[in-house]
């Protein structure tokens, strides 16, 4: 008999989906919850044969919105597969409720290291070898950047132009919905943020939520799989180097969560090295990064 499905799976629903959509998949399924929180869920399934799936779908007990289109993350990834952003292989989109009561997507299972604190990251790899992790995630970051939306069929992600006077729209929006009290500190930067937005260049994909725990990493150290797209759209990609160097935490940091970041483990290049790193490698213009990482502490503090 089966163990048990946790929470958020209908085992027959979605043995039933695999069975039409997965060739050579061998019933029954076991399922095992990996992630989960405010972002989509993710589950390991496997079959059987021992094979390997990651299945996503939206939070428990939540209506769903752009922030956990799975739709979107899964039309993302695959249309990032054919490039040099590494992407787990998507197998295929339920967007039928009743299977599952909510949609949901399933790619193929990465394993590696996930590194989300500092002592993960000291288990995990030799000192040696932490400066290279942190070169490749800032050479990542480059090649998502690089990837032209419309050549990969995801032109109408979203708008292009104004990312940052959208995302302080909606977040200063999100913050008077669900505060509980006066922060009068978040109604303040939100307006000097506001009067200082820098002039945007061309837009590019920008991944939302881009750092070292969204990534999968293979044994030795490469990047084998860039993770977590429910934010993804189209915008400033000096957005996404701002939040990476947010929560690149260094030692002496005294900010909860970077104290504990796995960026604080030793070998690991520090924020200005990072920073360096992708401005020589895409040959855009860091001067103004300062406002782009008071807008990810902004809305780090508003989540």
């Amino acid at each position: 008999m089966p163990e048990e499905a946790p929470e958020g799976i209908d085992r027959s629903g979605v043995e039933a989906w695999f069975e039409a959509n997965v060739p050579g998949v061998a019933l029954p399924l076991g399922f095992e919850r990996i992630s989960g929180g405010r972002s989509n869920l993710t589950y390991a399934v496997s079959d059987a044969q021992g094979r390997r799936w990651a299945l996503r779908r939206p939070p428990l007990g939540k209506g769903l919105t752009s922030a956990h289109d799975v739709g979107r993350e899964h039309r993302v990834m695959a249309a990032l597969a054919p490039t040099d952003v590494p992407v787990p292989p998507t197998i295929g989109l339920c967007d039928d409720e009743t299977v599952n009561g909510a949609p949901f997507f399933v790619m193929d299972f990465v394993d590696g290291p996930v590194l989300r604190t500092q002592r993960e990251a000291v288990e995990s790899f030799e000192e040696r070898k932490r400066y290279a992790i942190g070169e490749r995630v800032a050479d990542t970051l480059v090649a998502i950047h690089s990837i032209d939306p419309d050549e990969v069929g995801i032109g109408d992600l979203g708008k292009k132009q104004d990312y940052v006077a959208r995302q302080l729209h909606r977040w200063h929006g999100q913050w008077e919905k669900s505060k509980t009290r006066d922060v009068p500190l978040i109604d303040d930067v939100h307006e000097r943020l506001s009067a200082r937005i820098p002039e945007q260049g061309p837009a590019t994909i920008v991944h939302g939520d881009y750092r070292l725990d969204n990534m999968i990493l293979s044994r030795e150290g490469a990047v084998a799989a860039v993770v977590d797209w429910e934010l993804c759209t189209l915008g400033d990609p000096l957005a996404d180097v701002g939040m990476l160097l947010v929560y690149w935490g260094e030692p002496g940091d005294e900010l909860v969560p970077l104290t504990d970041a796995p960026t604080t483990a030793p070998g690991f290049p520090g924020r200005d090295e990072v920073r360096a790193r992708y401005e020589e490698l895409s040959g855009r213009d860091l001067s103004e990064i300062a406002f782009y990482v008071a807008l990810g502490y902004w809305k780090l503090g508003i989540i």
